[in-house]
């Protein structure tokens, strides 16, 4: 059942050294207060996993934390390139990293086979991609039914899985509501996961509408961090800070600017730091 616990100890506990680790929150509720907390505590050596690798991603990548990274589009949403991504791609600064691409599609039912504990997934798709001639992961299947050629891909199978959530309650049952991405099919893929939340209530309450539970049993540590999404939103209680991701394209580009904003928001900052974005308008990244 899942432990309530301080997001220092939720991280203590779960990330370790070499794990592989999924951030996971589609536009809304990606885990920044949590990655933040794993920059904190010195991991190292992570391979990450995300459908859409942003900002969290780039600074993980920057501060030299992972070793590669799987996914599917990489990039700053609605500005443009992430510089600490491509200045190790490019530049292997501050360390090389091996990278693993996809599409949305393949790496959504890869965690699925990962949930139901398969070892790959298939689907149609890749087909007149050119993909699959530079990521040997990428293969195909012919179904024994049909006889028709399907793709494949390796399940995805975290050490642990980390996101965000709305509200949990005291017994560790959590709940997501807004635009769902895979956030359940990558907490069941986990061997272990970390949900941060907006509150800690007594009763969830009906779920609203496109919205879903992930069971205490499912889940491995909950951590109370209101505002724990900023930049990106949480839908219901503070709207996503368009002029972070604008002004993060400028701190980014360089690694002196970058190493500073580092310094000062996260190695020298608190999760309880987050609260101030709770529910609040959208602050600037500078």
């Amino acid at each position: 059942m899942a432990k309530i616990v301080s997001l220092a100890e939720a991280v203590g506990d779960n990330v370790r050294d070499g794990d592989t680790v999924a951030m996971e929150g589609f536009t809304h509720l990606i885990p920044y207060a949590a990655g933040h907390e794993v920059i904190r505590q010195g991991r190292k050596d992570l391979y990450l996993v995300r459908m859409t690798p942003d900002i969290l991603y780039d600074q993980l990548i920057g501060v030299g934390a992972a070793r590669g990274m799987k996914f599917s589009w990489g990039g700053n949403p609605g500005v443009g390139s992430l510089h600490r991504f491509r200045d190790a791609v490019e530049n292997q600064w501050p360390r090389p990293l091996e990278i693993e691409e996809h599409s949305h599609a393949a790496m959504a039912n890869a965690y699925e086979a990962g949930a139901a504990n398969l070892p790959f997934a298939t689907l149609r798709g890749y087909i007149g991609a050119d993909l699959p001639k530079v990521n040997p992961n990428i293969k195909s299947v012919t179904c024994p039914f049909t006889g028709e050629v399907l793709a494949a891909v390796p399940a995805i199978r975290p050490d642990v899985t980390i996101t965000h959530a709305q509200r949990a309650d005291r017994k560790g049952n959590v709940l997501i509501e807004g635009i769902v991405g895979v956030q359940k099919e990558a907490v069941l893929a986990a061997k272990r996961s970390i949900v941060t939340v907006e509150e800690i209530v007594d009763e969830l309450n009906p779920p609203s509408p496109n919205s879903l539970v992930l069971p205490s049993w499912a889940v491995t540590s909950v951590a109370h961090v209101p505002g724990g999404a900023f930049p990106s939103y949480a839908h219901g209680y503070y709207p996503r800070s368009n002029a972070f991701y604008i002004g993060w394209d400028e701190i980014a580009r360089d690694r002196d600017s970058f190493t500073a904003w580092i310094k000062e928001n996260v190695l020298d900052a608190r999760p309880e730091d987050f609260a101030k974005h709770a529910g609040s308008k959208p602050a600037k990244a500078a």
